[in-house]
């Protein structure tokens, strides 16, 4: 009679395996950043006239194809985490501007102010706009997505908010970011700076628009009959 073959515990391969994975950790970091960076690099230079290869970005950023494909499937995934990547520096800069004042009204208008001012620097705008211009084969849009505007940067809207007296300060938040993300995507496809009475115009919209209301539907108007 034979004795049973036993298969070896797949512990001891998923232990080796996670091992040799956080040893390669910081390289790893270091391959994507080199990729972000680098297809930014790339798309800028295209700007809206024509799309970065994937050769165009190994290249720039002095890997491989292979290392490429390890981290995106798709130089449409790329695209989407230079997005990503974005919203988060932005949402990182608005954080940091709005800690500089004390009342709720001075971080919101610090807020608008950090979102436009994406437009009013020549060289993020025409960055910003060719990254958008190549999002648009993704379906994923700076002035339309949730990453952009609902979930990194409305968040910092929602504290400013409730002690303006909003009853809905994660509503308001989300309506807020959306509309003024909304208004900086057109000054970029228009290639528009916003002025200063149209920033003060768009910051006092936003500090009307969380004005203490009742919960609930206001009364009619017309009365009752």
């Amino acid at each position: 009679m034979q004795n049973a073959i036993t298969t070896p515990s797949d512990q001891v391969a998923d232990r080796i395996a996670q091992q040799t994975l956080a040893k390669r950790g910081p390289d790893y970091a270091t391959e994507v950043r080199r990729l972000l960076d680098a297809a930014l690099e790339v798309i800028r230079r295209c700007g809206t006239t024509s799309r970065p290869r994937v050769a165009d970005i190994v290249a720039t950023a002095g890997v491989s194809n292979d290392a490429f494909y390890r981290h995106f499937a798709s130089k449409d995934a790329l695209v989407a985490a230079i997005l990503e990547d974005g919203a988060e520096r932005l949402g990182s800069y608005l954080a940091h501007q709005m800690a500089k004042e004390a009342a709720p009204a001075g971080k919101v208008q610090a807020w608008v102010e950090g979102v436009l001012s994406q437009a009013t620097d020549d060289d993020i705008a025409a960055t910003t706009l060719a990254v958008l211009w190549n999002a648009g084969s993704v379906g994923a849009g700076f002035g339309s997505g949730p990453l952009a505007a609902s979930t990194p940067l409305a968040t910092l809207l929602r504290e400013p908010f409730a002690q303006l007296g909003s009853c809905e300060p994660e509503l308001d938040a989300s309506l807020v970011a959306h509309a003024t993300v909304g208004k900086l995507s057109e000054y970029l496809w228009l290639r528009a700076r916003p002025t200063d009475d149209e920033i003060a115009h768009i910051v006092e919209f936003c500090l009307r628009a969380v004005a203490p209301t009742r919960r609930g539907r206001p009364a009619s108007p017309r009365g009752p009959g």
